[in-house]
């Protein structure tokens, strides 16, 4: 699927659940920061990636999906393309450099 059709089909199903009220860029914010901290609780306790079972990759893999599911509306409120700002900030990012060593 293409990113234009997902977003379409997200549209849709926020419509026709009359969730578009709900669909704030301070809710969806929010949302989607309660998203993210479940693909963080997935690892709690582990050390590693390899400490990851096949049931916590395929819990992963679903809230990513919530979380990119929020990002979508939010784009979608903002009436941006995900791929296009992407593509903006990964060309900013491409100019910057990052000294770890100075982290330390």
């Amino acid at each position: 699927m293409q990113t234009k059709e997902v977003m379409a089909d997200l549209v849709r199903f926020r419509e026709e659940r009359d969730w578009d009220k709900f669909h704030t860029l301070i809710n969806l914010a929010r949302a989607l920061n309660i998203e993210a901290s479940e693909v963080e609780k997935i690892f709690q306790w582990k050390t590693s990636d390899d400490e990851l079972c096949e049931q916590d990759r395929q819990d992963l893999k679903l809230e990513v999906a919530d979380v990119l599911t929020y990002a979508y509306y939010m784009c979608d409120r903002l009436n941006v393309d995900p791929n296009d700002i992407i593509e903006e900030k990964f060309s900013k990012n491409k100019k910057r450099h990052w000294d770890f060593e100075e982290q330390k």
